[in-house]
Parts: structure tokens; sequence; C-alpha cells
């Protein structure tokens, strides 16, 4: 899980799972509270998606 892809791609990770920003990479402070949880458990899920893809090249997790 990453705030900037391309260094993460600069540096060889093979599983890139994008997050929301800088300061805040796994939530929105912005959003209300249920909202943020949906975000924060999607970004989750997102990333257990990317662990159990095999992958055989580096491979961004957007969706």
């Amino acid at each position: 899980m990453c705030t900037i892809v391309p260094i993460s791609l600069s540096i060889g990770a093979n599983r890139i799972v994008p997050t929301v920003s800088i300061p805040y990479p796994l939530g929105n402070p912005d959003l209300s509270p249920d909202a943020e949880k949906a975000l924060r458990r999607a970004l989750v899920e997102r990333a257990l998606t990317a662990l159990s893809t095999p992958v055989a090249e580096q491979t961004v997790f957007n969706k």
C-alpha cells in the first residue's frame, strides 16, 4: 500500500495498492465516520486481493 505509485514502481515493488494521500494514506478526515470506514475497508480488501493474486511483473491494483 503506497501513496506515491511512481516511487513504488521505481524501487521494484511487485504488488502496489494506491492509497488516499500522503497525510492520510488509509483515510479521509473530510468523510463521515461511516464513509471513512467504508473507504478503509475497501482499501484493505484491495490489499488482500493483491496479496492473493499471482503476479509475474509489477502490478498496480487500482480496483
